[in-house]
Formats: structure tokens, C-alpha cells, sequence
């Protein structure tokens, strides 16, 4: 058999997929007619789900806030390892929120979406904080960029003058945490002692951005669980009561422009691509697997109507998923979707760690290879989503905003 390289499958990603989305089905639903009430429940636990997770986020955050207040008050060693896992056991919970997105929902609204503050990548590490070669440069070290540390100036400077400029996020705060990393074999290695005074440049200010971030994610994050809120949020409301008729298409939406574009393409296509460690999610930390995993195990919470207990434990949040009402419309196509869903989650679960490793090296050693079978697993996926999306009427473009 012939090797599958990472030049063949290029094509079968940027081509059919993008086809698929944009000619799955109709304009009008099909004479198979969907059930209002089924939908009208799987409508109401999506609602739930989204609520719960952003829950659980903006409670895990806020301890990692309180690890980073207790960092920068007295720092060790012991106190940054503290504040890193705090890190990652938040941002292992964010993942599985991604399938929420590219609908225009509180999290991307054109308006006060907060995605954008909460996520943005890759980043410029000398637009933070300058290169140990360079010190007194980056938000950091030169007080005329960022005069006072304040949260509403952090969100102005976010990505100004360019897309690389982070200065809000899961990334500023991770690179402030693990700093470069310039070790093959694991993450970056700052030391405690960048926040003691006096023991590192700019260590002061240094201490005070890590503070303020902290509490503008809590911040933000709180502003999505309200909106998703049982008790009176604005955006819950509206989508359950399904006032426009497109709630069922925004779900559909996110999974699909996830599965496709963001994973498959943006994550996964482009690092292969490159072999260029600035295009892996978390660079910094090393915990780019950990995500791929969770953005899947959300959409797969999502099919199954119910949080996954690996990440959330036993909450006590199960309804209809996706999967039950795709079983009442086409059990053939539920049958395949349930069982590629589960494929694809092994696909990237079987990518060797490091990721920024297992992406190097020719397109026949093990890890790039696995990195292909991952994108071609998400290909299919993808392909599948879309066929559902025609099955319900709807044709979603295969790129951010469906």
C-alpha cells in the first residue's frame, strides 16, 4: 500500500471539505420532517451544557487566579508549579467550550464577543515581555507601551498592530508562566525568580500583568456564563426560545467550522505544514494534545447530550445530544457520525507528545504520520456534520461565522 502523505491529503481537506459544507443540502428541509419537540429538548440541553461548562471554567479560573495573586505575594517555586497546574487543569475545561463558537454566540457576538481576549494565538512573546537577551522591551519591560497595567488597557492593546500581539488570555498567561520554550523535549522553563524584585528585571511589573490577567479572564469568562445563564440570560433565552429559527443551524454551525476549519485546518494542516513550533496552540507549556483532546471530547459531549466525566466528573447534566435526534431522522447517518466521532477522538489521542516534536521530521516518521491520520479523521468528520447539516435543510460555510 501506498504511504499516505501529508501532499496527498492536502487537497482532500481544502477541497471536498470546503465543497461539502458549502452543498450540503438543500435550502429547504427534506420530506423526512424533523421532530419539533425532540429538537426543542436537544435545543434546551445544549443550553444546559453550555451553561455548566462555562460554570465550571469560570469557577477554575478563578483559581488560577487566586494561584497567580499567591504567586506574585511570595514567589517559589512550589508556587509557580501550583499556578502552572491551575493552568491546565482550567484550560483543559475551556477546550471542550470551543464547539460553542464561530455562530456569533456570546463568545464570538461581532459586537462584545470575548474570544478574541480569551484565546488568541500565536503569539509575539517580545510584544509581552522582551527576549532575556533584549530586557526593557514589551509590555513588561517598557512602561510608554503599557503605562499603567490596567485591564481595559490590556483589552485595547490586545492584537493591535497585529494579530501575534497577545496581551490578554490563556496564552499571555501561559507564557508568563512557562516562558519560551527552547527545549525539545518539554516545555518552557522560567524560573520563580522572574517575579522576585530586585532578583529579575522588571520583575515588579512583571508580577503586576499576571495579576491583572488573571482577573480579566475571570472576568470574561463570568461574561459568557451569564450569558448562558438559566436565570435570566439574555442569549439562553433567546436560543432555546429558538426566536429565529436558526438555533438547531448555530449548533450545527460550531460543530462543523470546529471540526473543519479551526482543528483539521488551522491547528492541525498548518503546523504540519510549517514544522514550525509558533504554530502549535500551546507552545509554551507543551499541552497542545490536551487540548485537541478536550475540543473533541466537547463535540462529543454535545452528541451525547452530557458532559464528559473525564474533565467534569459526575455532573449532573444529561438530556438529548445530538446523537438522539440524528437517530430519529437518519439512523444510518447517526450510526456513522457516533462511530467517526469516536474514531477521530482515538486519532488524537494516538498523536505521540509532544506534539511540537511529533510534527517534525519526514512525512513517513510515526509522529507526523499520526498528526495526518488526525487531520483525515477530522476530514471525516467533517464531511459527516456537513451531510447532517443537508439532512436538517442547511447549508454552513466550512470557515468562521458557518
Amino acid at each position: 500500500m501506498r504511504p499516505l502523505t501529508l501532499a496527498c491529503s492536502l487537497p482532500l481537506l481544502l477541497g471536498p471539505v470546503v465543497f461539502a459544507a458549502r452543498a450540503a443540502g438543500p435550502k429547504e428541509p427534506l420530506d423526512d420532517p424533523r421532530d419539533p419537540a425532540l429538537e426543542q429538548r436537544f435545543l434546551a440541553t445544549y443550553a444546559e451544557l453550555a451553561e455548566a461548562r462555562y460554570r465550571a471554567i469560570h469557577g477554575a479560573a478563578r483559581e488560577l487566579a487566586a494561584c497567580l495573586e499567591a504567586l506574585v505575594d511570595q514567589p517559589s517555586e512550589q508556587r509557580l508549579g501550583a499556578a502552572r497546574s491551575a493552568w491546565c487543569r482550567a484550560r483543559e475545561l475551556y477546550g471542550t467550550s470551543e464547539a460553542l463558537r464561530f455562530y456569533g454566540g456570546p463568545i464570538d457576538d461581532p459586537r462584545d464577543g470575548v474570544e478574541a481576549l480569551l484565546n488568541a494565538w500565536p503569539v509575539d512573546e517580545s510584544y509581552i515581555d522582551g527576549h532575556p537577551a533584549a530586557p526593557g522591551t514589551g509590555l513588561v519591560g517598557d512602561p510608554r507601551l503599557l503605562p499603567h497595567i490596567d485591564p481595559r488597557a490590556l483589552e485595547l492593546l490586545n492584537q493591535r498592530g497585529g494579530e501575534t500581539h497577545v496581551a490578554t488570555g490563556w496564552h499571555a498567561i501561559e507564557f508568563l508562566l512557562w516562558g519560551v520554550d527552547s527545549d525539545p523535549d518539554g516545555p518552557g522553563q522560567r524560573a520563580h525568580t522572574d517575579f522576585v524584585v530586585g532578583a529579575a528585571p522588571s520583575a515588579e511589573r512583571r508580577g503586576q500583568l499576571l495579576r491583572v490577567l488573571g482577573a480579566l479572564l475571570v472576568e470574561h469568562l463570568a461574561q459568557l456564563e451569564r450569558a448562558w445563564s438559566p436565570a435570566g440570560g439574555a442569549y439562553r433565552e433567546r436560543f432555546v426560545a429558538d426566536v429565529d429559527g436558526r438555533s438547531l443551524r448555530h449548533a450545527l454551525a460550531g460543530l462543523v467550522v470546529l471540526s473543519g476549519f479551526e482543528l483539521a485546518g488551522e491547528r492541525l494542516v498548518v503546523a504540519l505544514e510549517t514544522r514550525d513550533q509558533e504554530q502549535e496552540h500551546s507552545c509554551f507549556s507543551d499541552t497542545t494534545l490536551a487540548d485537541l483532546i478536550a475540543d473533541q471530547r466537547g463535540i462529543l459531549e454535545i452528541w451525547h447530550g452530557q458532559l464528559c466525566p473525564q474533565l467534569h466528573g459526575p455532573m449532573p447534566v444529561a438530556g438529548c445530544g445530538l446523537g438522539e435526534l440524528v437517530q430519529a431522522l437518519d439512523p444510518a447517518l447517526a450510526q456513522a457520525l457516533e462511530q467517526q466521532l469516536e474514531a477521530t477522538l482515538a486519532a488524537v489521542e494516538a498523536i505521540p507528545a509532544p506534539f511540537d516534536q511529533a510534527i517534525l521530521g519526514s512525512d513517513e516518521d510515526p509522529g507526523r504520520r499520526a498528526v495526518l491520520a488526525a487531520v483525515v479523521a477530522f476530514e471525516q468528520q467533517t464531511r459527516l456534520l456537513s451531510a447532517l447539516a443537508g439532512r436538517c435543510g442547511y447549508r454552513i460555510q466550512l470557515a468562521p461565522g458557518g
